[in-house]
């Protein structure tokens, strides 16, 4: 296998733990409003992720990081195309990033609603703009020869881009849910699951349209096998959780966001910024570094990443037991 394909492969690889990972933490934010009814609620709803939430990031810095160094000219043009909704994610993670941190630091009541829909707008704007940037990419970018884009904004908000956050959104939110069913006790456990359940089905909905419109635009064996792997994993999640089975569900969600990923990227290979203009598509070969960059960052990862996911495994495991409001000092 070349190293181009192995870098594609380990970038799809870094966005996927990153979309499964920080998924749910985006889920539980937007739950702060939804679900939690009193203050000792929605501080159970940020100890569930407070170990992991900083974590899952590193995931997204890391996949950034290797494009950059392996996809220079993939890296150049996706943040000159998409500069805009990139900014807009970027602000919405710091706003999201202070409101953890600051909404403990004064006591009023108004203090800490605000910082809540702070945790809220941090939360919802990357979980739906995400979807939109990673599908407007396999549906291609105006690009001229020089691989510039040569579009609008309009030309990056397709309805195909659209239906991709709508479904990160709502699976994200599903997936926040079934977390917190499978970390709490008590109440909020069972309401969790419940609203799982109703935003699991018009996730499921959403989820059917825009897997069914991929792989039928692309028509490739390999994606229609993760499109049917992405709803069959769904849909067990949804039916695990109607029986009460909190942690298979979850994992009924992880899979599907996880299959979604490698759905998108299977449609994208081997481009990697397609062009809907006669030229400017750019492919894994034509973005690359050079080879002997590659194969130094190969060693240096092979090195390295086992290090990093070990570690954040084990951060889970420490933090796995469940808790509850009775856990919450006043």
């Amino acid at each position: 296998m070349e190293l181009t394909t192995i870098w594609f492969v380990l970038i799809a690889v870094l966005w996927t733990g990153y979309l499964v990972l920080e998924g749910f933490d985006f889920g539980v934010g937007m739950l702060m409003r939804l679900l939690a009814r009193d203050e000792n609620e929605r501080r159970v709803l940020l100890n569930t992720i407070g170990p992991v939430w900083d974590g899952n990031e590193v995931w997204l810095i890391v996949a950034g990081g290797a494009t950059f160094a392996a996809f220079p000219e993939w890296y150049a043009t996706l943040f000159s195309a998409y500069y805009v909704p990139l900014f807009v994610i970027l602000v919405a993670l710091i706003v999201r990033a202070v409101g953890f941190e600051y909404r403990h630091k004064r006591p009023e009541a108004q203090w800490k609603r605000r910082w809540d829909a702070a945790i809220v707008f941090g939360s919802v704007v990357p979980a739906l703009l995400w979807g939109v940037a990673l599908a407007g990419i396999v549906h291609g970018i105006p690009l001229d020869a020089d691989h510039d884009f040569v579009g609008s904004l309009a030309d990056l908000v397709t309805p195909y881009a659209l239906l991709g956050g709508l479904v990160t959104l709502t699976v994200f939110l599903t997936h926040g849910a079934f977390f917190v069913a499978l970390k709490t006790v008590g109440d909020i456990r069972h309401r969790a699951r419940a609203l799982g359940l109703r935003w699991g089905a018009v996730a499921a909905v959403l989820m059917l349209a825009f897997v069914a419109w991929t792989a039928g635009r692309d028509g490739d064996l390999a994606v229609w096998i993760a499109a049917g792997v992405a709803v069959a994993t769904f849909l067990a999640g949804l039916a695990a959780a109607g029986a009460g089975r909190e942690g298979w569900a979850f994992t009924g969600t992880a899979f599907a966001i996880a299959a979604v990923a490698a759905m998108l990227f299977l449609a994208l290979f081997p481009d990697v910024m397609p062009s809907t203009l006669a030229t400017g598509t750019l492919t894994t070969t034509t973005a690359a570094s050079t080879p002997y960059t590659l194969e130094i960052m190969t060693w240096v990862a092979a090195a390295f990443t086992p290090i990093v996911i070990g570690y954040q495994a084990w951060s889970y495991w420490v933090f796995r037991r469940r808790i509850g409001v009775h856990h919450i000092p006043s």
